[in-house]
């Protein structure tokens, strides 16, 4: 009997602990009752919230999926511009479970890397058809806003349907893209279909492919190297001008320079000479002394000079004595 009653106490324990399951901040879970997964009344499935829940024993068990928002790195790849130019785009999309009944079917029990392929496959294709409708300028300046705006909307609600006549006007393909989406079914070709929601979309970089971007540095070289050259020539003939306009300057301050010297050394040669005719006037004979003086000084200054020259000569009357002698 006490065997029993362990055995059931060990059952119904046992039984209880099954009924309850934990899932963590970050995360919610769907419940599979024999295999599928269980919905309401509204035809949704039944979402867990972080918390303690209950399930029935057995017949229930609990698929947990991450509710957060996922980045998925996407690895740079080669598109074509409007322009039919080649550009290198890095990019990263974030995403997050919107429905977790279709997620689960989609991705094959909840797969997050096979959900990633899907995604991968479809953002490719999306932002393929959007670069093909812009240049590179619109790209890669006020467009790129646009352009991650316009891949997230048409990851999230999909292409319009093909069967669209091209030629309808803008007021007809408004009001059918409204009623297509207020009372058609979700796009198959949409991420919804697969319960996943695209948050954002990012271009990280926008490079051109090596062989362009090394034809395009070559001829920015060239180019940098010319406008060099150009501004090392404009810079010689400044320096010559300016070179030659100092010599100039210098030649002209040396000549002035010069020339006053000469007017100032003039003036005082004159002014001496004018002093001197001055001095003299005032005494005729004592200027003809000194003169004679000077004139012996000169022709006697070698002593094996000698001259021939009659004694009553009068360049020789300064050298007698009073009687004649």
């Amino acid at each position: 009997m006490i065997k029993r009653f362990i055995l059931l106490f060990i059952f119904v324990f046992f039984v209880f602990f099954s009924s309850f399951f934990i899932i963590e901040e970050g995360q919610k879970g769907i419940i599979l009752r024999f295999g599928k997964v269980l919905k309401d009344y509204n035809d949704r499935s039944v979402v867990y919230n972080p918390g303690l829940n209950f399930k029935f024993p057995f017949i229930d068990s609990v698929k947990v999926l991450n509710s957060r928002i996922n980045t998925m790195e996407n690895q740079a790849d080669r598109f074509v511009t409007k322009e039919k130019k080649d550009l290198i785009v890095d990019s990263y999309v974030k995403w997050k479970i919107s429905d977790f009944n279709k997620y689960y079917l989609a991705t094959g029990g909840g797969d997050i890397d096979k959900a990633e392929i899907l995604l991968k496959r479809k953002f490719s294709d999306r932002l393929r058809s959007e670069m093909g409708k812009l240049n590179v300028k619109e790209i890669v300046t006020d467009s790129r806003g646009r352009l991650t705006v316009d891949v997230k909307d048409s990851l999230n609600d999909g292409s319009i349907n093909s069967e669209i006549d091209n030629n309808i006007n803008l007021h007809d393909e408004i009001n059918y893209i409204y009623r297509d989406r207020k009372h058609a079914s979700i796009n198959q070709n949409s991420m919804n279909a697969l319960g996943i929601e695209v948050v954002d979309v990012r271009i990280k970089q926008i490079n051109l492919p090596i062989e362009v971007s090394d034809a395009i540095y070559n001829r920015m070289r060239a180019e940098r190297e010319a406008v060099a050259r150009s501004q090392r020539s404009k810079g010689q003939e400044e320096a010559e001008k300016i070179r030659a306009i100092a010599d100039y300057k210098v030649t002209r301050t040396l000549a002035e320079a010069n020339s006053k010297s000469l007017i100032i050394r003039g003036i005082a040669d004159a002014e001496v000479y004018r002093l001197f005719s001055d001095s003299f006037k005032k005494d005729v004979d004592f200027y003809i002394f000194i003169r004679s003086l000077k004139a012996y000084e000169n022709s006697f200054i070698n002593g094996q000079d000698f001259m021939l020259l009659s004694p009553e000569n009068s360049f020789l009357r300064y050298m007698k004595n009073l009687n004649g002698n």
